[in-house]
């Protein structure tokens, strides 16, 4: 499987606004905690290590 890195979701401005929303009220590192649950959610959801990898190398490389 390979990752998709093409725009894929169906109201990314949306989903960027709830985002932000989530992140609301809370200090520096309960942000940074939150970030790291979501990821760790999210990871388990597609949970092919390939394209986690990938995910991993994409992100490192700052895209």
């Amino acid at each position: 499987m390979t990752l998709k890195t093409q725009s894929n979701i169906a109201d990314s401005d949306g989903f960027y606004a709830d985002l932000l929303a989530a992140h609301h009220g809370l200090s520096e590192a309960e942000s940074h905690a939150m970030n790291a649950r979501l990821v760790l959610i999210l990871a388990n959801h597609i949970g092919d290590a390939e394209v986690l990898a990938q995910a991993l190398a994409l992100a490192k490389m700052g895209r």
